[in-house]
């Protein structure tokens, strides 16, 4: 396996960042692997299979195996080793790192993305102004089924709305206005446009809302949230994931009570508070 010390990417100064990025590839798909996923193979093939035939793909893991070793060289897939810290949001910071395309997915090992996702990401992002992320409607995965429509995607979607409006896609505003009812941009539909966000992107003090405090943060950020309200990956819902094992602990419970406090005074944050916790449900088979 290939080994590499986690490092923020751009870290040579923005002139160096700039001369990289024009000759790097349009897209990556930097595919986050844990220990023995038994859906690690079915994300790996949806990733491989994209209409768009220019991404670049890779694995990156904090946890290899000689089982890891063999199925990356099944696929013929590069492996990147993060022996820095370890954690969620520092293992999506070394994967990004480690990617060198213009627009980075940080991919989800237990997720499954539509044929034509990276072409609509490249297509989309290329036509915007000052693209920050792209990100699409989902669809889940339970107990095998794919689910494009159930009362929870129903309210996010309804919460984007507002940003399907290419206009509105710079507002900070309208962008706050999407995110303060609660998580509504689904982590691994995200694609990051390098040139425009902070790196490394993610902060690690949260360990279930690192995303929504990762989009929270850049609506404050000149730039476009490029949405396309379309249905272009399927997100995994079952009992070995890592947002199971957090709500499962109440780790998601404290941090969605911080997040709603950035948007709302405190009484209003408390009741929002309460009726989201509800939600968390949702994420249960």
């Amino acid at each position: 396996m290939r080994r590499r010390v986690a490092t923020p990417r751009g870290i040579g100064g923005g002139l160096a960042l700039d001369d990289a990025l024009r000759s790097a590839p349009d897209h990556s798909f930097a595919i986050c692997a844990y220990g023995q996923s038994p859906y690690l193979r079915e994300c790996i093939e949806s990733v491989l299979a994209q209409s768009f035939g220019d991404s670049e793909v890779f694995i990156a893991t904090s946890t290899p195996s000689d089982w890891l070793s063999g199925l990356a060289r099944a696929y013929d897939l590069p492996v990147w080793v993060n022996e820095g810290e370890h954690g969620i949001g520092q293992d999506w910071n070394f994967a990004y790192s480690c990617a060198t395309g213009r627009y980075v997915t940080i991919a989800h090992q237990d997720d499954v993305y539509g044929q034509s996702y990276a072409r609509e990401v490249v297509e989309a992002m290329s036509t915007a102004r000052k693209p920050i992320i792209f990100f699409c409607d989902y669809g889940e995965i339970r107990n095998g089924a794919f689910v494009d429509s159930n009362e929870l995607l129903r309210i996010k979607r309804l919460l984007l709305l507002p940003l399907r409006v290419r206009r509105w896609s710079s507002s900070e505003r309208v962008r706050r206005m999407a995110l303060s009812l609660g998580s509504s941009i689904c982590c691994p539909s995200v694609t990051l446009a390098v040139q425009n966000c902070p790196s490394p992107p993610f902060r690690t003090a949260m360990q279930c809302n690192l995303d929504w405090d990762t989009w929270e943060r850049f609506t404050r950020r000149e730039g476009d949230f490029v949405y396309v309200p379309r249905v272009l990956m399927h997100h995994r819902i079952h009992e070995g994931s890592a947002t199971t094992a957090l709500i499962e602990n109440n780790v998601r419970s404290d941090e969605d009570l911080e997040m709603f406090r950035r948007f709302w005074p405190a009484p209003v944050a408390k009741a929002l508070h309460r009726m989201y916790a509800r939600s968390a449900a949702s994420n249960e088979l």
